[in-house]
């Protein structure tokens, strides 16, 4: 499967809040989770247990995510996308600053 790792400049880092899981992305292009597409954008991700919830004005998406913690912290939000079908997938979720990384269910992406 081909894998697109997105990297986004410093406008786009996550910012973290420990206490309430909430992140900050930003997607460039059209990409689905949980199979509902995205448009491009800035969205606040919060973490609810075992799922993602992606919030842009009146867009909410949940999403099935397993929350992970690296061995290093990431310097920048980074976004992989599976683009091997029609819709590209976001797979993976690395917030810039932290050690955070949320893996979305179907993903093949491991511990990089």
């Amino acid at each position: 499967m081909k894998k697109l790792l997105v990297t986004f400049a410093t406008l786009a880092l996550a910012l973290a809040s420990a206490a309430d899981k909430t992140y900050h992305v930003t997607l460039s292009q059209p990409a689905s989770v949980n199979g509902t597409e995205l448009k491009p954008g800035d969205y606040k991700v919060q973490v609810e247990g075992d799922k993602a919830v992606f919030k842009m004005g009146k867009t909410v998406v949940e999403a099935p995510a397993k929350v992970e913690t690296a061995e290093h912290k990431y310097a920048t939000t980074q976004i992989a996308i599976d683009d091997a079908g029609k819709q590209a997938k976001i797979s993976e979720i690395r917030i810039g600053g932290t050690a955070t990384r949320l893996v979305f269910s179907g993903s093949t992406a491991a511990g990089q």
